[in-house]
Parts: C-alpha cells; structure tokens; sequence
C-alpha cells in the first residue's frame, strides 16, 4: 500500500522553521505535514496519504466526541551523526497501538502500515528534526472514531493520523529532580479498565488529580491503588522505578491498570544487562517512605517517552514529605545510556533504533 504526497501549498519558511528549532519547547509547533490512513468496515484500510497539516474537518456527530473511542502512540525520531534520522523501537509502538484499538474497539493497524506512515512524514518533514543536545521529533500517531453516528457501538469509520512536532528537554533546562504530589482523592485506573490503553480518557480522567499537583507546587501526581494498600501505580504519564542499596531495581508489576510504557521495559533491559537484579512487583507508599528512612532505597526516577528519564527528589504526600537522594548513579547512567543509544552516541547492543529517513 503506497502512500501519496500532495504538494504542501504555504510551508513554512526557512526563517520561521530556525526560529522554531532554537527553542522548540515541547509540543507547541507543528511540522508542515501529516500522514493519514483511512478505514471502514467496508473497505478495511485504504487511501494511505500524507497531506498538509491543518484542521480536520469533523461532524458535529463524529463518535469519538462523544465516546472517547480514541487512542494515540508517543515516540522520537532523532538526527544522527551520519546524517540518519532514527526511532525508537518502532513495533513495540506498533503492538501497543493495537492492543490499544483491541481495549477500545477500533481496528487493528498493520504493524508494516504503522511503521510506513512514520517514515513517510519523516522523509517529508526531515528538516523539523532538531539536531540539539536531547532535542528530537516528537512523532504522535493517533487514531479515532470519525463515524457520525450517536448510537453506543463502535464506530465503522476510522481516521488514522501521524502529526509531529519538534521537542526539547520536556521540564524544561537542565536535568533536576522533580517534586511529586501524591493524590488521595483520584485514581487513575481500576481492574477491567482502560488503564493498560493508551486512550486519551486516561490522561483526562488525570487532570483534576495533576491540578491539585500544581497548586501544591509540584511538577506531577502520583496514583495509588488503595484496594493494595495504596500500591504505587504510576505518575501522570510516567512509570516509575526505585533502586536500592543492594543494587535492586524495583518497579510496580504490570495488573492491567499500569501503560506498558516502551522506555519502562528498555530500561529493565538496561538494568539486567549491567547486573541489577530487576522486581517487577507491588510496592507501596509506605516501603517507600520506610526504605528511604533507613536507606534501603537509594533513588527514585520515572521515565516515559517524553521525559525519558527524570530523577524523583521529594514525594509530598499531604503533610508527608518523602525525599530521595536526588539525581543518583544509577538513574545518571541509564539515563545517559539510554539516550546514547537512541542519539547514536552508544552503541545500540539490542538493534532498538529504526532509521526513518
């Protein structure tokens, strides 16, 4: 299935596109192109395109306003020394997509299909790459009910779509360990949910929980399962990862409420390939509170696609302050090697990189 080009009428100019790459923040400008892919129940997939950016243009009755039957991927594309742009473990994007589409009831994209719209922006849009110390693109697959139709099944038309937009270091300046809020009042998931998809209700149902984080002068919200004695689940759009002192990584085991995040499994890669003995477990607030008192646990950090790696210093958790050792070795050099690899500064042992364009 091939994909067809339509020659972008206003791009955007030589002048505008540095000034966007020298600060490009995070997801606030847009490259000049999207790819699309259309599906019915009818016909399947069908009409593989790469257009100009703009509005979609949607009926007032389209499902996915009304039903959230939506979901999306987050990955990075990166410009390499020999001139290469490359992804990141691109299939497992394209296996999450649709085990995604299975929870939620849309169609299955094929992983071939998903990884060729990647590369047909890309190879279109090549120039929105930014080649700064940690800045890439930032690549958002997405696919949603565009069926008008206001009875409660699933929607037999479908839009598939890939936008990008240039990304810095997504805190913002220089590494530093992030204050976390821990909510009491919201979970983000329940068992039989939608907590293993990746769908925008999710990150909906997270802002009330993200605003208290705000307000209390944090950076993200932590969610707890209290049906497990307020098992640590996940941040906002992280997973997190806690080290002790006996060289141990533990992080809370995947029951069907916690993302599959792709950085969370290459980091448990990381961690077993220099020795560390990884648990994937629960793990509660109070073993972490109690194993930072008695140094049992030496750090703390989250990691997602966006932030890759972010060291966890304090956890505030009403009057509670939980505070860890800050930006530790460990966090430092998987972090360090993490982003080698998907910069092409170290070598890539698991053959994880794509070339894109």
């Amino acid at each position: 299935m091939e994909f067809d080009h339509t020659a972008h009428p206003n791009p955007t100019s030589a002048a505008r596109l540095e000034q966007i790459l020298a600060n490009p923040g995070f997801g606030t400008s847009f490259a000049d192109h999207t790819a699309v892919i259309d599906w019915t129940a009818e016909r399947g997939w069908a009409n593989p395109r790469v257009e100009p950016y703009g509005p979609i243009a949607l009926d007032p009755a389209a499902s996915v306003l009304h039903y959230a039957q939506e979901i999306f991927e987050g990955m990075k594309a990166y410009r390499h020394d020999d001139g290469g742009i490359y992804t990141f473990r691109p299939l497992e994007n394209a296996r999450r997509l649709n085990r995604s589409a299975q929870r939620m009831a849309l169609p299955e994209l094929p992983e071939e299909l998903f990884v060729a719209s990647l590369e047909e922006l890309v190879q279109t849009d090549r120039d929105w790459v930014p080649n700064g110390d940690g800045e890439a693109l930032y690549l958002r697959p997405f696919m949603f009910a565009s069926e008008a139709f206001l009875g409660v099944r699933a929607a037999r038309e479908v839009s598939y779509r890939v936008i990008a937009s240039p990304a810095g270091n997504y805190f913002g300046g220089e590494l530093k360990p992030v204050r976390i809020w821990v909510t009491r009042d919201y979970i983000r998931a329940a068992p039989g949910g939608t907590g293993a998809a990746k769908t925008g209700g999710n990150y909906a149902g997270s802002l009330a929980a993200q605003q208290q984080a705000t307000a209390q002068g944090c950076d993200q919200v932590l969610f707890l399962d209290p049906t497990r004695e307020n098992a640590v689940e996940e941040l906002g759009g992280m997973n997190v990862f806690l080290v002790t002192a006996d060289n141990r990584l533990i992080t809370p085991e995947l029951t069907g409420t916690i993302l599959e995040g792709i950085t969370r499994a290459s980091v448990i890669q990381l961690a077993k390939d220099r020795g560390m003995a990884v648990e994937e477990r629960r793990v509660t607030l109070d073993e972490w509170g109690a194993g930072i008192a008695d140094g049992s646990i030496t750090e703390a950090f989250a990691c997602g696609t966006a932030a890759v790696i972010t060291p966890i210093g304090e956890l505030v958790d009403g009057d509670r302050s939980i505070a860890s050792a800050g930006t530790g070795e460990v966090t430092t050099s998987i972090r360090e090697e993490l982003l080698g690899i998907q910069t092409g500064t170290v070598e890539d042992r698991h053959g994880w990189m794509h070339q894109l364009a």
